[in-house]
């Protein structure tokens, strides 16, 4: 700047007439935008027209006039006032004139700024999360608290990128770091449900199937048994206990003579006497039974290819079987005590 009013100051000299006085208009553009534009001069050299007049001084210190951001808003606007009027040197295209960012370049700048990360980062100047409180994007593509901000210009004394020292920035109020802290608290928020129902879903297969591990196993069996020990006590009354247990003591009783009875019948077949083996074989003889219950082969020995003639076996309940046949039928009734194939009966044998 400086250069330039020299050569007009050399060419002033220099020219007449007309010339001269584009010249010296030319100087004088020049003179009034340094002073416009150098906080200093306005304060030390011309303070009556850094403070009145048509055409007021820019201060240093920028104050965002645009309309205070409400909660829930989403909307993107561009924080810096209106530019101030044109000098008379930028008119005559002496110095060039501030330029806004057009919409395209401002999504380019914030594109690079999500490419780098620069919202998922914590505030520069503070070091905490953004969250919800409301963010600003710089022209030069960094990003911070809007507060944080306003509180670095208020004490440096000049609008300066506290990243990359870059001056006459422009601001636009952005929401992507409350983008990115909705993103994250809903995520918590679904894992804190998914890990409640997985858990609850795990305490109900642990209350319904039993652990592989022996020492679990048992104390698995032990505490449901306690639990239905305990359900049963709560369900009687406090003055029908002993009716209740009255009522186990008959049934026990009842259960011992049914034993009693089953042991008594069990005995009596097996000493039975020559005359109820004849009522059994005479039942047999009566029943004409030709084959073996169990392997449906002819019982006696009559016939073209039975050459040997099989032991059969009468049973207490007068059924006739092959010894084999029934000794293997036992033995499949090995876990059991056996019965009578045909009258599902306790038995004893006998030769035939």
């Amino acid at each position: 700047m400086l250069h330039v009013i020299k050569q007009l100051h050399v060419t002033q000299g220099r020219g007449s007439g007309v010339g001269g006085r584009k010249l010296a208009l030319a100087a004088v553009a020049l003179q009034d935008h340094i002073i416009r534009s150098d906080p200093k001069l306005q304060s030390l050299c011309l303070p009556d027209y850094a403070c009145c007049g048509p055409h007021r001084a820019q201060q240093p210190t920028v104050r965002h006039t645009h309309t205070e951001h409400r909660p829930g808003d989403e909307r993107e606007y561009v924080l810096d006032p209106a530019p101030p009027p044109l000098t008379l040197a930028q008119r005559l295209g002496l110095v060039a004139a501030p330029r806004r960012l057009t919409a395209v370049e401002w999504t380019g700048i914030k594109s690079r700024s999500l490419q780098e990360g620069d919202s998922v980062h914590p505030c520069v100047i503070c070091r905490e999360e953004f969250r919800l409180q409301p963010q600003v994007l710089l022209s030069c593509s960094h990003v911070f608290h809007k507060t944080c901000l306003e509180a670095f210009e208020c004490f440096s004394g000049r609008k300066c990128c506290p990243m990359c020292r870059r001056e006459q920035y422009e601001t636009r109020l952005i929401h992507d770091g409350a983008r990115l802290y909705r993103e994250k608290c809903t995520v918590r928020i679904q894992a804190c449900w998914r890990g409640y129902a997985a858990r609850k879903w795990y305490r109900n297969v642990r209350k319904r199937l039993p652990p592989n591990d022996p020492c679990l196993r048992r104390q698995f069996f032990e505490a449901k048994f306690q639990e239905l020990n305990d359900n049963l006590v709560q369900s009687c009354a406090p003055s029908d206990v002993e009716e209740f247990l009255r009522d186990i003591d008959r049934s026990i009783a009842s259960s011992r003579d049914i034993f009693r009875h089953f042991d008594r019948s069990r005995s009596s077949i097996s000493e039975m006497d020559e005359e109820h083996w004849l009522q059994a074989q005479y039942k047999a003889i009566q029943r004409d039974v030709r084959d073996c219950p169990i392997c449906l082969t002819p019982l006696s020995a009559t016939g073209v290819r039975c050459t040997q003639a099989r032991p059969l076996l009468l049973l207490s309940c007068s059924h006739l079987f092959h010894t084999t046949c029934l000794q293997a039928f036992e033995r499949f009734c090995l876990d059991s005590e056996p019965t009578c194939p045909l009258c599902r009966c306790s038995y004893t044998t006998r030769p035939v």
